[in-house]
C-alpha cells in the first residue's frame, strides 16, 4: 500500500511541473511581442515590420510594438535581438544589410545564422540607384559614361559598411569600371531627404524607399539592381538590359531568438503565412514595391536555406573589398 501511495505521489508531483509548460504553449502569446527593427523609423523595414506587426497583433490578439534600435551598422540591433530570452515575445525584422552585409564587417559574439530561429521571409525588392533631379545624366548609359568621365566626382549616399547601398555602389562600380565621393548617413531616410535636396549626387537604396519621389519628380530613377524592370517603374532600365549581372535582391525576413520553442515558431509562421493569403496585405506589401515568397518560400526551413545560400554568395564578394570600419 506504502508503495502505491508513493507512486501516486510521484505521479502527481510530475503532472503538477508538467501542467505550466503545457499551459504557456497553449496560450502564447499571453502579453505584448516586441519586434526589433535595426534601422530607424520611416524605412522600409520599419515600414514592412510595421505592417506585419499589425497583422500579427490581429492574429494573435496581443499588443505588437515596433522597437528601433540603430547602430554599428545594423549590428546593435541585431545583438539585441540575438540575446533576448527565447520565448517568442521578442523577434526581429532584418533585411539584406542586417542579415548579410553589415555583420561579416563588424566584430560580433554571434553568428547570423547560428543564432537566430529563421520564422519566415517576407518579401523581396530591388535595390535601384537614383540621382538628385537635376543630376546631369537621365538612363543608365548616360549614367555610366558621366561617371567614367568624371571619376570619383559624383556623390553618392551611404547608409553603413556592408549595408544594401554600400555593396549596390561597390558591386557597381567594380562591374562598370567606375568610382564615387561616398558620403555615409545614419540610414535611408535621411539619405532620401539630402537627395531630394540636392546635397548629394545619388543613392542607391530599397526602391520603395524612393518610389513616391521619382513618381513626383523630385528624384531620378536611373536603374534597378536586377535582371528584370521593376514593377512600379517600368521606364527605369534593369542593368541586365545592358548586358552587366548585377542583381541584388533586397529581402527581409522575421527571426526570433535561437531557442525559441518549435510550437511557438510555428504559430508565428502560421500567423504570417495566413496573413500573406489576404488580399488586402498582398496589396498593401505591393504598394511597398515588395513582392512576397510564393507559399513554399514561407516556411522556416526556406529562410535558413535563402540565407545560407545569400551569404555564400556575398561574403566572399564584401571580403574582397577590404572595406575598414570603426566598430
Amino acid at each position: 500500500m506504502k508503495a502505491a501511495h508513493f507512486a501516486l505521489a510521484l505521479a502527481l508531483v510530475g503532472l503538477a511541473f508538467a501542467q505550466p509548460t503545457v499551459a504557456q504553449s497553449e496560450t502564447y502569446p499571453s502579453r505584448n511581442i516586441t519586434i526589433v527593427v535595426p534601422f530607424a523609423a520611416g524605412g522600409p523595414t520599419d515600414t514592412l515590420a510595421r505592417v506585419v506587426g499589425d497583422r500579427l497583433r490581429s492574429e494573435l490578439g496581443q499588443p505588437v510594438i515596433i522597437e528601433n534600435v540603430t547602430g554599428a551598422g545594423s549590428t546593435l540591433g541585431t545583438t539585441r535581438a540575438i540575446q533576448a530570452k527565447p520565448d517568442g515575445y521578442t523577434l526581429y525584422v532584418g533585411n539584406w544589410s542586417s542579415a548579410v552585409g553589415a555583420n561579416v564587417l563588424y566584430p560580433v559574439s554571434w553568428h547570423i545564422v547560428n543564432d537566430l530561429a529563421p520564422v519566415v521571409r517576407l518579401s523581396t525588392s530591388v535595390l535601384m540607384f537614383i540621382a538628385r533631379k537635376d543630376f546631369p545624366a537621365n538612363d543608365v548609359k548616360s549614367f555610366i559614361a558621366y561617371l567614367k568621365a568624371n571619376p570619383g566626382k559624383a556623390t553618392k549616399a551611404s547608409v553603413g559598411a556592408g549595408s544594401g547601398a554600400h555593396v549596390c555602389g561597390l558591386y557597381f562600380g567594380e562591374k562598370t569600371g567606375t568610382s564615387f565621393t561616398w558620403v555615409p548617413y545614419r540610414g535611408g531616410a535621411p539619405a532620401m531627404q539630402d537627395l531630394i535636396a540636392g546635397h548629394v549626387d545619388l543613392f542607391c537604396g530599397e526602391a520603395s524607399q524612393a518610389l513616391g519621389a521619382v513618381r513626383a519628380g523630385q528624384v531620378k530613377g536611373l536603374v534597378v539592381m536586377s535582371d528584370d524592370r521593376w514593377a512600379p517603374l517600368p521606364d527605369v532600365a534593369a542593368m541586365k538590359e545592358i548586358g552587366l549581372d548585377t542583381a541584388i535582391p533586397f529581402w527581409h525576413g522575421l527571426w526570433a531568438p535561437k531557442g525559441t520553442p518549435k510550437e511557438v515558431v510555428d504559430k508565428l509562421n502560421a500567423a504570417v503565412v495566413k496573413s500573406f493569403a489576404d488580399p488586402a496585405l498582398q496589396k498593401r506589401i505591393a504598394d511597398l514595391g515588395q513582392v512576397i515568397p510564393p507559399r513554399e518560400g514561407l516556411t522556416p526551413e526556406a529562410l535558413r536555406a535563402w540565407h545560407t545560400a545569400e551569404i555564400d554568395k556575398w561574403w566572399p564578394f564584401i571580403r574582397s573589398q577590404n572595406i575598414k570600419v570603426n566598430p
